[in-house]
């Protein structure tokens, strides 16, 4: 197997165009490959400057799970420091997380940043959402939002090999106008779902209004944790 490893979008973008299949930190794939068999060539990101971005408003999809610090919110560094072990962490990206796993850890951090996904095919690069990303599983080059007010994330204990844990992932956001917006993203088992609402009428209005959207279907023990969060963060001290 042939792996390349571009150093411009152009390179990244050839590549694509002669076949060469997108690979993170091969986590995730290579079991599969020694079972079906290697593609002739593979295209790592981790030689690309757009793909290892480390910033307070921007996270690159090469970028190493472990390598994601103080310098990213809370919400997404507390997301990336959760995910299997430390030997999973040095290896598994940001990208192979989001887009090629079905746990898809760092996901709800993400949703409760706004984060907006770069993307990379063989036309080039353009700017999307992430259920795009998701359910066509892009190839990803970066992650970008505004920087929140304030950030909070909770990972239910769970165990090895088990279902995956409750994941509650809450951001306050700043509009243009100034107005405070709270938004909430869940992962119960293997779905992932977010809503919004005002962050500057308290905890219980939020909570009230949080009832009136897709949250309201998560079964009993999602929702406290919900409320936990909700009042925690609308009443907590601000981020970084």
């Amino acid at each position: 197997m042939l792996l390349r490893l571009p150093t411009s979008l152009s390179e990244a973008q050839r590549s694509l165009a002669e076949g060469a299949v997108p690979v993170g930190g091969a986590t995730l794939v290579w079991a599969l490959w020694q079972r079906d068999g290697f593609p002739e060539q593979a295209m790592s990101l981790r030689e690309l400057p757009e793909a290892n971005l480390i910033e307070r408003q921007a996270l690159g999809a090469a970028v190493l799970l472990h390598q994601v610090d103080d310098r990213v919110p809370e919400v997404l560094r507390r997301a990336a420091s959760t995910v299997g072990t430390g030997a999973v962490r040095r290896t598994a990206t940001v990208g192979g997380n989001i887009v090629g796993s079905t746990l898809r850890c760092l996901l709800p951090a993400a949703l409760a940043l706004d984060a907006r996904a770069t993307v990379l095919d063989r036309d080039g690069t353009y700017e999307t959402d992430l259920g795009e990303v998701v359910a066509k599983r892009h190839l990803l080059l970066t992650l970008r939002w505004h920087a929140p007010v304030v950030s909070r994330y909770y990972k239910a204990p769970g165990e090895a090999g088990g279902p995956p844990p409750l994941v509650v992932a809450t951001a306050v956001h700043a509009d243009d106008d100034g107005r405070h917006r709270l938004v909430v993203a869940v992962r119960d088992g293997y779905e992932v779902i977010s809503a919004s609402t005002d962050g500057r009428s308290g905890a219980e209005q939020a909570l009230q209004d949080l009832e009136r959207t897709g949250l309201v279907s998560l079964p009993t023990p999602a929702r406290e944790a919900v409320h936990r969060e909700v009042t925690g963060i609308l009443g907590g001290p601000a981020d970084r």
